[in-house]
């Protein structure tokens, strides 16, 4: 697999002058360092780039975006989407899950997708006029799987720079296989004569240094950080010239609604401030989802109640995910899913599609099971029992919102829920001891989160051989094609035992000042992590 073309893409410029340099050059060669010099000259301008004249964002542009982590926003170690504001990484994917470049413009792996060598950029620099170089690659992996830092298992993953521009990367286990477009890099210039053990006090991270389409300007205590763009990005520059990350806590929504900052996304943009903004014109609010996280009720198989699969169809049929789905302010156009996916798949859209809602049949199946309301009383019962049960909520995604909606729908097939809401740990702990009849919580579709729920042992109490081996395999091997099939495999035992009922994929929100442009659902709504699609449009 690699990434064409066979030379680094070379800067070009459009009819306004703007850096375009993934525009490669016909002829292969580097234009004239005067040349760079008067298109970095033509940027401040701020001409937009491309055919289009869509980024036009006047000049001394600025967006302020509510943020939550204070002197450590930009701190890759903290593994947040702001890291992509200062730093770059080796590739990055595509709408449909395929890898592009970033840092690296060619690379090639091996047969079983462990060994990935990358051919990297030469006309990369860090902020301080250093070049980047594949040797701040390999100081990057070696610091992040340091047993002080710990970022990364140590023993993981290793990194050889074989010479300034080609590196290695081997992934020593195939669950961390593949183009790596999380991880960006640090200067080994600046930073390898530091101790690792002192990592999270390094005065670094209060003055960092990047290669990425923002360089650091100021850090104000307790208020907040400035950035501005690069002028020597090496891809196309930002339309916007400065981007400032106002600290701020509960106070987010009210300073957006007086003017104090442009945009609030996540963890301050909440479901319950959607309903606030949604018919307000000055703003617009965007969903950003996460192809591998969804809400759901994990049901415990093991329980007398839940034993039955017909009890858990049941269930699962009487409930109506999409007013689930409305009342956590989510858009139609998020997909429900019932079934297990990687992420080429969700963002391809190769979903299985969800199980009916459909009243009638949970009744039935709950007849059928055994389960009868002789009585009258709207609950039903067998054996002296009722069909009733507690329901766990951690806080998280809106769980315990979510489980009064849910409360009130089972009840209208005669069953019983009642809900117990517990600290965020406390909930996890009782989770993976199996201690719960019933918890509302995050599900994810990585292997090894699949094989700690749903593999030998799971704290479910959900047993099938089947899948065990189907994880195993899927455990064995970075080959994505081979991953997707795993995966329409295990869908199908998924749907027929429906050990966990998906309630909705998880989604993030953003909202935006109208004036601030290039935001869209459900890929591209994280400003941070989009900084270099957007631009300002002043209202008329």
């Amino acid at each position: 697999m690699s990434s064409p073309p066979d030379q680094p893409p070379t800067q070009g410029s459009d009819l306004r002058g703007r850096p375009c340099r993934d525009d490669p050059d016909q002829g292969g060669t580097r234009r004239a360092t005067a040349l760079l010099v008067g298109v970095s000259a033509l940027l401040v301008a701020g001409a937009a780039c491309g055919p289009a004249d869509e980024r036009t964002s006047p000049v001394d542009s600025t967006i302020t975006m509510a943020y939550c982590c204070g002197a450590d926003a930009l701190n890759p170690m903290l593994g947040l989407t702001s890291q992509f504001l200062l730093f770059a990484p080796l590739v990055a994917y595509d709408e449909r899950g395929d890898v592009e470049g970033r840092l690296a413009y060619r690379w090639e792996h091996s047969q079983d997708y462990l060994d990935w060598t990358y051919h990297l950029r030469t006309d990369v620099r860090w902020h301080d006029g250093v070049p980047f170089t594949a040797h701040d690659v390999e100081f990057s992996f070696h610091l992040l799987t340091h047993p002080d830092v710990y970022y990364y298992t140590p023993g993981s993953v290793s990194a050889e720079a074989l010479n300034d521009s080609t590196v290695t990367v081997r992934y020593h286990h195939p669950i961390q296989a593949g183009g790596d477009a999380w991880t960006v890099y640090l200067p080994k210039h600046l930073l390898e004569q530091l101790d690792p053990a002192e990592v999270t006090t390094w005065e670094f991270w209060r003055r960092p240094v990047g290669n990425g389409p923002y360089r650091f300007v100021r850090y104000v205590p307790e208020t907040a950080t400035e950035l501005q763009r690069n002028l020597d990005y090496y891809r196309l520059a930002p339309a916007i010239e400065r981007v400032v990350l106002k600290f701020t806590a509960e106070a987010a929504l009210a300073e957006l609604l007086g003017g104090g900052v442009d945009m609030i996304t996540f963890p301050q943009a909440t479901p319950r401030d959607v309903p606030k903004v949604v018919d307000d014109p000055r703003f617009r609010v965007y969903h950003q989802i996460s192809p591998l996280s969804f809400v759901a009720i994990y049901w415990q198989n093991g329980h007398p109640l839940f034993r039955d699969p017909r009890v858990r169809h049941a269930l699962t049929a009487a409930l109506d995910r999409r007013e689930i789905r409305a009342a956590s302010s989510l858009p139609e156009t998020i997909p429900l899913v019932d079934g297990l996916v990687t992420s080429r798949q969700f963002l391809r859209g190769d979903l299985p599609a969800p199980l009916p809602h459909d009243r009638g049949l949970a009744e039935g199946l709950l007849e059928e099971a055994g389960w009868h309301d002789p009585d009258g009383d709207g609950i039903r019962g067998r054996d002296g029992a009722n069909l009733q049960f507690t329901v766990l909520t951690d806080g998280t995604a809106g769980s315990g919102e979510k489980a009064v909606l849910i409360q009130d729908q089972l009840r209208r097939v005669g069953v019983r829920a009642e809900i117990q809401t517990l600290e965020f740990t406390l909930a996890q702990e009782r989770l993976r001891a199996g201690d719960f009849e019933a918890a509302i919580t995050m599900f994810y579709m990585g292997l090894e989160w699949l094989e700690d729920f749903l593999g030998a042992g799971s704290p479910l109490g959900y047993h099938n051989p089947a899948v065990e081996g189907l994880l195993e395999r899927g455990l064995e091997t970075a080959d994505p094609d081979t991953k997707d099939q795993l995966y329409l495999e295990l869908t199908e035992i998924f749907r027929a035992d429906l050990p966990v009922t998906l309630l909705h994929p998880w989604a993030t929100h953003t909202i935006a000042h109208r004036r601030v442009q290039g935001l869209s659902s459900p890929w591209d709504a994280d400003p941070l992590a989009n900084i270099e699609k957007l631009w300002i449009e002043e209202p008329e």
